[in-house]
């Protein structure tokens, strides 16, 4: 019997052993007996392989900065398993969380008698959500982001007020497909009937498949570098400075999060706002653009932990994700050599990831972290064509890198789940060494 907050969550993880069970019926279910707390909510649907998390921090930021309450659900998580449903950054209390997973723990049990079984510790998450924001604790606007592929994921129950393609790479190519096309399908299930999509999507055949869908739903298509675009103008060690522009507007932003992916995606929030305005009378203007954008952050997304010497976490965990990291790399630090920690999950196509890490680092060292999904470091090793390679405890690596005395990069990077298990006592290591 579920009677604190840690027995909530070790009920909770107990759900892993379900895996991913893509589809829409254990949660129809689950909303039907709760009396449907999805529709009351206004939402905006967040999708995409990468830039999700990004690009909702972005755009919270900038509807907090309207003076609206704005409830978020994301993943994973950093310090807390509670970040995962928060309201202006601030994760549900744990007495919160606690009636939340009674409330849903009898659905469940009835759910696992049923021919659709038993749902998902996602699916659990999804659903205690959409109970906290539509019935515990109503707010402004919930900005969901969507845990994998869309079109059966289980937030995709959602009618929102807008929806976001962040981007489109081949991540999970053994669930959504192995071509860009068949996954932009899966990614493209968000869209719905009249209701405005923002996208950013690169490749062509992707871009037709998005194009398409939203015309089939006759829904209002925007795009990155048609409909709105981003002028880099400087590019420094912990931040970007640019000019976004779209047909109303030209505004100056200074941001915190670093990259040329990371300008796109706080165009996509900053063009996505101005589509929310009317329908939640929010008053977006410059001032609270550039203030929203210029506060927002993002743990482990080109997050700089130390400064001397350089030390960063970055989730770039796919192919896409390795290659926008090695770019920012590339642009503002071209001479220094680079330091790499690397894990990740089982799943995921290591080798080609691998590979563009061999090319760039000067040392390349792999480790592993606590989740059955998780690759084994010395599995990761044997794909590494790199001389330096090694396995070695995340912790060893980082207290290594802090003491270091040159001015090279260090950086952590792979799964966000590898990130948010060592961020804590990276920190706390960081802060024992500074008071030395």
């Amino acid at each position: 019997m579920i009677q604190t907050y840690d027995d909530a969550i070790a009920w909770i993880h107990g759900r892993l052993r379900l895996g991913i069970k893509p589809g829409l019926a254990r949660m129809e279910w689950m909303m039907n007996r709760l009396g449907h707390p999805q529709k009351k909510i206004k939402a905006v649907h967040v999708g995409g392989t990468n830039g999700k998390g990004s690009t909702v921090a972005y755009l919270r930021s900038i509807i907090q900065s309207s003076g609206k309450t704005t409830g978020t659900f994301t993943s994973p998580y950093f310090k807390t398993f509670n970040e995962r449903i928060a309201i202006n950054g601030k994760p549900v209390s744990d007495e919160d969380w606690l009636e939340l997973t009674k409330r849903i723990e009898p659905l469940a049990a009835e759910l696992e008698k049923l021919e659709i079984g038993g749902p998902t510790e996602f699916e659990v998450i999804t659903a205690m959500m959409f109970l906290y924001f539509g019935e515990i604790n109503p707010v402004d606007v919930v900005l969901v982001e969507v845990g994998l592929g869309g079109r059966f994921d289980s937030t995709n129950i959602i009618q929102p007020l807008c929806s976001v393609i962040t981007s489109i790479g081949l991540d999970h190519v053994s669930i959504l497909g192995s071509t860009y096309e068949k996954i932009a399908f899966e990614k493209a299930g968000i869209i719905k009937q009249n209701v405005p999509v923002v996208t950013n999507v690169k490749q062509e055949k992707a871009n037709d498949v998005i194009q398409k869908t939203a015309a089939e739903r006759s829904a209002p298509l925007f795009s990155y570098n048609r409909d709105f675009k981003a002028e880099l103008l400087e590019s420094e060690a912990d931040g970007e400075h640019f000019i976004y522009r779209d047909n109303q507007v030209s505004i100056p932003v200074k941001m915190g999060m670093t990259g040329k992916h990371q300008v796109e995606n706080a165009s996509i929030a900053i063009f996505a706002a101005s589509i929310l305005s009317e329908s939640l009378k929010m008053n977006i203007t410059k001032e609270t653009i550039i203030s929203g954008i210029a506060a927002a952050y993002w743990p482990g997304r080109t997050d700089i932990l130390s400064r001397t010497p350089f030390l960063m976490m970055d989730g770039a965990h796919n192919k896409e994700g390795i290659e926008a990291l090695i770019d920012t790399i590339n642009r503002k630090f071209p001479k220094q050599r680079v330091h790499f920690l690397f894990a990740a999950v089982g799943d995921k196509d290591l080798s080609k990831m691998i590979a563009l890490l061999d090319k760039k680092a000067a040392t390349i060292s792999f480790a592993t972290f606590d989740m059955p999904r998780a690759a084994a470091a010395e599995a990761l090793v044997e794909l590494s064509n790199h001389p330096s390679s090694r396995s070695v405890d995340a912790l060893v690596w980082a207290e290594e890198a802090l003491h270091s005395k040159s001015d090279d990069l260090y950086i952590m990077t792979g799964s966000l789940y590898f990130l948010s298990s060592i961020s804590f006592e990276i920190k706390n290591l960081i802060n024992t060494i500074s008071k030395k």
